[in-house]
């Protein structure tokens, strides 16, 4: 198995990225990424009750369609809170880009990032289209990287290499986040890409596990946005034997896209808003996975807790009181911290509480008057 910190598209992938208007600085703000033959599509979603209009119209293509070729992404605009319009704008998007593409609508996936309340420049999008689909290349995915973006300082990507018997599978996992995330499928974009020929149950399962070992388990602030999207495509052009649930290629494919979504998930958290530290909470004996990982979450989420990380503060009275507000019921003599030197820029934090076997990882970051900054002038 090979890994490159960087995006290559796997075999008949391509991808392209425009300025389109819609971030007033004029950067890049409206990618593509598209499979030249018929894919497999797994997606996850917010479980924020506001969703934005892309994720009400990719569930409804999720039920229409089985086969997918495109998902067409836009920053600085979340097309979210803008009522049946925001629907209609989401939509059209899809139509507009299956006729510059001459596939069908509803094999186009959607997605959004940016501001929230604002309609879409519907415009803008139909003037650009076009241009977006005749630069696609195996190269463009160095422009589409970018167009996703909206705080992020810098781009998350990775790519995973490995064998199924002679047939290479690649793996290419392009994500973006910096603020506003919280677990439950934290607040970022993904798009992951693979030439993997697989089941449809196989990569759904798979993509889920993953994220609930990786997304799910990294939060900056605690609040949860209502954009929050992965998206898998995989469209079988490596020609490998079939991975399913069933068989032994499927924890080879697992292994693969676990990697992918924890190294894309400690990238979100490496880029936080304003951070200066990464910190990584590990709580021990606990009665299960979802225990140990709500325990982590609740000190992780503590303003208390992490701004003493970012002064460096030995105040390991906030990890106590985080831990009982967990709602575990733990006794004060089960409870054992170790927490690594704070100065450091990477700092480790292991908890046990004596309940069972279970363990779980989180990752989160410092909070500092950089993340105020940040967020009281975002608009």
């Amino acid at each position: 198995m090979k890994i490159y910190k960087k995006a290559i598209l796997p075999l008949e992938f391509q991808a392209n990225g425009v300025a389109s208007g819609i971030k007033r600085s004029g950067k890049l703000d409206l990618a593509l990424f598209y499979s030249g033959i018929p894919a497999k599509a797994a997606c996850q979603f917010t479980s924020n009750k506001i969703q934005a209009a892309p994720i009400r119209i990719n569930k409804k293509y999720l039920k229409e369609n089985k086969d997918y070729q495109a998902i067409i992404v836009n920053s600085g605009n979340a097309n979210c809170f803008t009522g049946n319009r925001g629907l209609r704008d989401a939509e059209e998007t899809t139509r507009m880009l299956s006729k510059a593409a001459g596939i069908k609508k509803n094999s186009v996936l959607v997605a959004s990032t940016g501001i929230i309340a604002k309609p879409l420049p519907l415009l803008k999008l139909k003037e650009s289209i076009p241009k977006l689909v005749m630069g696609l290349s195996r190269y463009g995915i160095d422009k589409a990287k970018i167009a996703i973006l909206t705080t992020d300082t810098f781009t998350k990507e990775i790519t995973i290499k490995f064998n199924i018997g002679s047939q290479i599978i690649t793996i290419c996992g392009i994500a973006k986040g910096a603020g506003m995330i919280a677990p439950n499928m934290a607040t970022m974009l993904c798009f992951i890409l693979t030439d993997a020929r697989i089941t449809q149950r196989a990569l759904s399962q798979a993509l889920r596990s993953s994220v609930d070992n990786s997304f799910n388990c990294i939060t900056v602030d605690g609040c949860q946005s209502t954009n929050d999207t992965i998206i898998a495509l995989a469209n079988s052009a490596s020609r490998n034997n079939l991975i399913d649930t069933d068989n032994k290629y499927f924890n080879l494919f697992l292994k693969a896209l676990n990697i992918a979504c924890l190294e894309l998930a400690k990238l979100i958290i490496k880029d936080a808003e304003g951070a200066t530290k990464f910190i990584r909470i590990k709580v021990e004996k606990a009665k299960n996975f979802a225990q140990a990982r709500g325990v982590a979450l609740n000190i992780a989420n503590s303003n208390l807790f992490k701004t003493a990380m970012y002064g460096e503060n030995p105040n390991f009275g906030r990890i106590i009181a985080a831990i009982g507000a967990s709602g575990v019921d733990v006794e004060e003599k089960d409870i054992k911290i170790k927490v690594s030197p704070l100065h450091k820029k990477e700092i480790n934090v292991d908890v046990s509480i004596k309940q069972g076997n279970a363990c779980a990882t989180v990752y989160t970051s410092d909070l500092t008057p950089e993340y105020i900054r940040i967020n009281a002038e975002y608009n």
